[in-house]
């Protein structure tokens, strides 16, 4: 990552903020911040900066088209051309099948499903700017889920908008190619947010784990920054599952 600028949609918490600090670490020189908590972006960026990093912010609803590219435009404004996205907002209200409301496939896909199409929007229109081949122009990395290949009956909505990015991450790829720009995502099973502390739930992920135990979530970030950084010159398309074994168990 030394010397790319990155932008993390979903950057100001849990594994968009893991992801950002970790590309810190591996020398990204500058980094945008699109989430909707603005107290939390104003934390997160000074953290990034007490590290050396340069550090754009933008507040935005995903969910609305303008607002998302509105939000793409201010952090390019700030800190130039971006190499690389990575799409890591997305919601998690844990629900079972016969209970989910209208209202909530609607909050779901909104988010988790338009919002990260908004972005990968913004990021193409202006990554296909820069086309030079061979070379890539930039690389867009979405998080889904293990969720999207393994049943869920107590978040089916969440796990159908991850099984719709991955679709939309395999649409863009092929699409883009020709303007060089890699788009593929990565699938992480459950890990050791403070949400999931917060809802309770590790027990359960450690007991799903081969490995008997929870990931951390920069055990998650190590496969997005690889993902996203110029040592990937040919993935495109793709889906990497992270799972410590529960997809096979």
């Amino acid at each position: 990552m030394k010397g790319q600028t990155v932008v993390i949609v979903g950057g100001a918490s849990g594994l968009g903020l893991a992801t950002a600090k970790l590309m810190a670490a591996h020398g990204a020189a500058k980094i945008g911040l699109i989430d909707r908590n603005a107290e939390l972006l104003s934390s997160s960026s000074e953290m990034l900066r007490a590290s050396g990093v340069e550090v754009a912010t933008a507040v935005a609803n995903i969910s609305q088209a303008g607002a998302a590219h509105k939000g793409f435009a201010d952090i390019v404004e700030k800190l130039g051309r971006v190499n690389a996205v990575v799409n890591s907002a997305a919601i998690y209200p844990r629900r079972p099948i016969l209970e989910i409301t209208d209202d909530e496939w609607d909050l779901e896909n909104a988010i988790n499903v338009k919002g990260t199409y908004h972005m990968m929007v913004a990021a193409v229109l202006h990554m296909r700017q820069f086309v030079n081949p061979p070379d890539v122009t930039g690389r867009i990395v979405n998080v889904t889920s293990v969720d999207a290949f393994k049943a869920h009956p107590q978040n089916a909505h969440y796990a159908a908008t991850k099984a719709a990015v991955v679709s939309l991450t395999k649409s863009f790829a092929a699409e883009f190619a020709k303007d060089q720009i890699l788009v593929n995502s990565v699938a992480p099973a459950g890990f050791a947010t403070d949400r999931a502390k917060e809802l309770g739930f590790l027990p359960e992920l450690t007991k799903a784990s081969a490995l008997g135990r929870a990931a951390e979530p920069v055990e998650m970030a190590e496969w997005i920054v690889m993902m996203a950084s110029s040592r990937n010159t040919y993935a495109t398309g793709e889906n990497v599952v992270i799972s410590g074994g529960y997809i096979y168990v």
